[in-house]
């Protein structure tokens, strides 16, 4: 099953990690640089969850905004 929430549709989303090194100027020090710039990735947060529809009980999964919002009808 791919990673990706049945109700909204939210998947993964790339960004940065950054790795600064040195102190900081209000601290003391010269200020920090930056050494390295990585690419990762977000994962929603999914759930699987017992859904009632009009067809019967199905297991999907959710994220939970779509959870917390009442989008679905649990089972």
């Amino acid at each position: 099953m791919s990673r990706i929430c049945s109700v909204c549709g939210k998947g993964k989303h790339v960004g940065g990690s950054i790795t600064r090194r040195g102190m900081a100027k209000k601290k003391g020090g010269i200020g920090q640089h930056v050494v390295k710039n990585v690419k990762r990735t977000f994962l929603a947060n999914l759930q699987n969850v017992r859904v009632q529809t009009s067809t019967g009980v199905h297991t999907i999964k959710a994220c939970t905004c779509c959870i917390r919002a009442c989008r679905i009808v649990k089972a």
